[in-house]
């Protein structure tokens, strides 16, 4: 007798991988586009602190890159081999949207991150931009186009059935469905908060280590910076999906908020509890009266339709997605306190000596991370049971496979992925540890660096 069938075996084993996958693209997109601002700032001042902390993040962005490339092609093969059900349904969609992300993002990436990681010394400082601002570009596409294919199962439209299959219509439908331009924007500003909190942590830590120099107090203040700005910024955005997550997938706003009846006249917000499936009730609940429609309706009196309404065979699991979902609100609201503290600490001018804020910096360094898992596990487990929402349910998108098969693979993938991931997150954290070292003084020039072509090569020597 099977403990857990080939079904569970193969769900648990995608979200395992796409787990793991997910924090390295989102480090890479939004340390691709810092990097781009830094080696801007060098060209413009001329100030040789900027190169240095270039110098030493582009080795951060490189292993999440590697790692990002090397576990996406893993999930390629998972779709064939656990979904082949999925993609001979819906590879008239996925398919293409994918080879897109290849053709345009992938290939951009590639055909000038050797230029940026290597070619000081052997293209001009403007060429030399020129193919950071390429990768960094070449991430945000990628993001569209993956981005695009999720919300393409999330909110599907342009498409037709035909003998069994889903085939698209109208691509820019496909593309531009619903509830894709909220999701890019909450993704993109995501992978940046990621990168802005890994960059503010390693500064935390090199400050509490006693370092003073430019290169740690630059890269502390600058992702702060970054934070004060994208903060509150995501919350409106993240306001604004909640609001159309609500119109186009109503029973995931439902689980999400733990509310099985539909309450007319205001609905309550669930601040905590325990949803209970199979007694359809939340217990332990505590309630704030008509917060629930003020958030998800922005009417003091608007009404959300309660889990009871929806046949129990389309109900998502709202154990979990309750909670991954505060999760990921909390931590934003931590992550604007810790912003505005920085603000209020720099007003005062000591930013760079409040131990118990460098702290508070450092034990966030992670939140931006768990902050994103937490949103995407929302998501996902909140589109189910379906995979593509409406259309195609997740039981008839799995491969004809075993449970002895998909478990072996995912033993096998959990052993391989510490393994090797791990040994990846082992050797950044030592980087960061290691922090961006001065290899000369700081100058700043009056001219601009890019119209004087003698300091461009006095540069480009150093």
């Amino acid at each position: 007798m099977e403990l857990i069938d080939a079904f569970h075996l193969a769900r648990l084993q995608f979200a395992f991988t796409v787990s793991i996958h997910i924090i390295f693209p989102a480090i890479s997109i939004g340390m691709a586009s810092f990097l781009a601002v830094l080696e801007w700032r060098w060209l413009m001042t001329g100030d040789n602190a900027y190169k240095d902390m270039f110098l030493f993040w582009s080795k951060i962005f490189a292993i999440g890159f590697g790692m990002g490339v090397v576990s996406g092609v893993v999930m390629a093969y998972e779709f064939g081999t656990n979904w082949s059900g999925f993609s001979s349904i819906a590879g008239n969609i996925t398919g293409p949207l994918l080879t897109y992300e290849v053709l345009t993002a992938f290939f951009l990436e590639a055909g000038f991150l050797g230029v940026m990681l290597f070619g000081w010394q052997r293209v001009s400082a403007r060429a030399h931009f020129f193919a950071t601002l390429m990768v960094a570009v070449g991430t945000l596409i990628s993001t569209f186009w993956i981005l695009a294919s999720n919300s393409f199962m999330q909110t599907p439209q342009g498409y037709a059935i035909e003998h069994g299959k889903i085939v698209p219509v109208d691509w820019m439908k496909v593309i531009f469905n619903p509830s894709f331009p909220y999701r890019l924007v909450h993704m993109t500003i995501a992978a940046f908060i990621v990168a802005a909190f890994i960059v503010a942590a390693c500064g935390a830590w090199h400050l509490l280590k006693g370092r003073r120099d430019v290169p740690v107090k630059r890269s502390f203040s600058m992702a702060l910076w970054m934070l004060l700005l994208l903060a509150p910024v995501q919350i409106v955005v993240g306001d604004a999906h909640g609001l159309n997550t609500r119109e186009y997938q109503p029973a995931k706003i439902a689980a999400i908020e733990g509310l099985w009846e539909t309450e007319h006249g205001g609905t309550a917000l669930n601040l905590v509890g325990l949803p209970d499936m199979n007694a359809e009730v939340t217990r332990y609940a505590i309630q704030v009266p008509h917060l629930g429609s003020l958030i998800l309706t922005h009417s003091w009196t608007g009404e959300i339709r309660g889990l009871k309404e929806f046949p129990p065979q389309d109900r998502p699991y709202s154990p979990i997605v309750f909670w991954t979902f505060r999760i990921m609100a909390g931590l934003g609201m931590l992550m604007l306190l810790t912003a505005v503290l920085g603000l209020l600490l720099r007003n005062g001018g000591r930013l760079y000596e409040a131990r118990w804020y460098q702290w508070l910096v450092l034990c966030m360094g992670p939140s931006g991370l768990v902050a994103l898992l937490a949103g995407w596990i929302t998501t996902e487990v909140g589109r189910q049971p379906w995979t593509v929402y409406g259309v195609l349910r997740t039981a008839d998108s799995v491969a004809p496979i075993s449970a002895q098969q998909a478990g072996v693979s995912l033993l096998i993938f959990v052993i391989v992925y510490f393994l090797v991931f791990g040994s990846g997150v082992y050797y950044m954290m030592k980087l960061m540890m290691q922090g961006p070292q001065e290899h000369a003084p700081p100058r700043k020039r009056r001219r601009h660096p890019i119209l004087n072509n003698r300091a461009l090569d006095a540069l480009q020597g150093e």
